[in-house]
């Protein structure tokens, strides 16, 4: 794949992506709405986050490092091979999630009180129960959508991977406007619009792998010698996927002690996320496929490029958003979510929780870039180990400091983690040889990209005190797009004069790829 060909498949993902997270935006400016901070938002958001933290165990983590590669390879050589590997670890997982889906529905009053304890006692526990039972068999449906979203990011189609994620947001809207006008329970209709929306991703992504020429009808679910070679590559992977999760339970069990700060942590998770999947899950999507051919036929130096195209990229579009988060983290929560049930001590709270997160974008992004690294090597035990050191950072100072600075120790401690996960993945990738060195170019463009970044910052600092009055008055919504606009001017525009980037480089990115 050439860089051009790399950074269109970039912009194709994020561009996907993006759609996803302003549909994901205005799913949760309407729970803001809706049901505001208050106790059905935090039992939703427990019970919603049960599959999802099972899901990056069983799909996430194991088929993103495990299956692209192994796939990758036997696509390359023989597509009858690759489909018949595809078809019996898809029927595997499907065997093997709908028994462990039916024993986690019977087990969920046990999960949500290791996800909450902070429930007990309270009308939140039975909630959660309720709306966990519900959202639970997502984790089938969105699991094997990550294994057919894997087929096709292996032959080159990301489009309808991508795509995907819009569709759930698109079920959530709905359901948010029939409860509101058919006078349903919001956080029940929430409940069932998960599921819904994990069989309607499931259906598209299967549809977009038919046409590429793969049948994934019904095989026998069998050990093959292939499918035990997945597994032991897998499952260093899936334990690092499960340290990361021990991390958000952690974050979680501290919240829940305080009433509203799951939600706080939640809508504030959901705006740096923004960033992060547009750029991080679109660069590591595309990454690690391509990274995997090129080690294979070795072609280091266009490993190289690859990864230093990728981590350009990341960091000329997420240091800019992480000094944002920061900077104008309060104006960005009033103007979109206070509103209805949402109140300005929810905005204090949730800006705060923002502002920190922002803080630790540019490591979120860099895990996205740096692992692929390995997982292109087969290599899942490394990045297990240094999950597990990550965990044990973000275990002392969410527990350390709950005490001293209350909910938002939860947040410092994800940041500060996900700072040491790359520190160990950057210093562990030194013996990888050139393929994992940014070569002159991005060391070059890093500096100027870190200057225009502090520009906008000063930028947006400014503005938003000339504009304080209009963003917590009338017109917060043209003031925010006033902020925004001043942000990109002047970050793109000084960017552009020091040579931090071209606008070719852009320009080429969104054009439409091939697939």
């Amino acid at each position: 794949m050439t860089p051009i060909r790399l950074m269109r498949s970039f912009a194709t993902v994020g561009g996907w992506t993006l759609a996803s997270r302003v549909l994901g935006f205005v799913r949760d400016i309407l729970m803001a709405r809706y049901i505001g901070a208050g106790s059905v938002a935090d039992a939703f958001f427990v019970a919603f986050s049960l599959p999802n933290m099972f899901r990056r165990f069983f799909a996430e983590g194991a088929f993103n490092a495990a299956f692209v590669p192994m796939f990758t390879k036997k696509n390359t050589t023989d597509k009858a091979q690759a489909e018949a590997f595809a078809r019996d670890a898809y029927w595997l997982m499907t065997s093997v999630l709908i028994a462990f889906s039916v024993i986690a529905m019977v087990s969920m009053p046990l999960l949500v009180w290791a996800m909450a304890a902070g429930f007990g006692g309270d009308e939140r526990f039975d909630m959660a129960v309720l709306f966990g039972r519900i959202a639970f068999p997502y984790i089938l449906f969105i699991s094997l959508t990550a294994l057919l979203s894997g087929m096709l990011n292996a032959t080159g189609r990301f489009a309808a991977a991508a795509a995907a994620p819009a569709l759930l947001n698109a079920t959530f809207i709905a359901s948010l406007f029939l409860a509101a006008h058919l006078g349903w329970p919001v956080g029940l209709t929430l409940a069932w619009a998960v599921p819904i929306g994990g069989i309607a991703q499931l259906v598209i992504v299967w549809v977009a792998v038919r046409r590429a020429g793969f049948s994934m009808r019904f095989r026998r679910p069998r050990m093959t010698p292939e499918l035990k070679r997945l597994l032991v590559i897998a499952a260093p992977a899936v334990l690092a996927g499960g340290v990361v999760q021990i991390n958000l339970i952690v974050g979680r069990q501290v919240a829940s002690f305080t009433e509203n700060a799951i939600s706080w942590l939640s809508y504030a998770d959901r705006l740096y996320q923004l960033p992060l999947g547009v750029v991080g899950i679109a660069v590591g999507v595309v990454l690690l496929p391509e990274l995997a051919r090129r080690l294979r036929e070795g072609e280091v130096e266009r490993a190289r490029d690859a990864f230093s195209r990728g981590m350009e990229f990341s960091l000329a579009l997420t240091l800019p958003a992480a000094v944002a988060l920061v900077v104008i983290a309060h104006p960005l929560i009033s103007v979109l979510f206070e509103r209805g049930a949402f109140t300005r001590l929810d905005t204090d709270s949730t800006a705060l929780a923002l502002a920190i997160y922002g803080l630790g974008l540019p490591a979120f992004v860099l895990h996205k870039v740096l692992q692929p690294l390995y997982f292109a090597r087969e290599d899942t035990r490394s990045p297990f180990r240094y999950a597990l050191n990550s965990m044990v950072v973000n275990a002392v100072i969410a527990v350390g400091l709950m005490p001293f600075i209350g909910f938002v120790a939860a947040a410092w401690g994800t940041t500060l983690a996900a700072w040491a996960m790359v520190f160990q993945l950057w210093y562990g990738a030194r013996p990888m040889g050139e393929a994992a060195r940014p070569d002159a170019r991005m060391r070059d463009r890093l500096w100027r990209i870190i200057l225009a970044s502090g520009f906008m910052g000063l930028c947006l600092w400014f503005a938003a005190q000339m504009l304080a009055p209009m963003l917590y008055g009338p017109g917060r919504s043209l003031a925010l797009l006033m902020l925004v606009l001043a942000g990109i001017v002047s970050y793109f525009g000084l960017g552009m004069l020091i040579g931090a980037f071209r606008l070719s480089d852009f320009r080429a990115a969104m054009r439409r790829g091939d697939k």
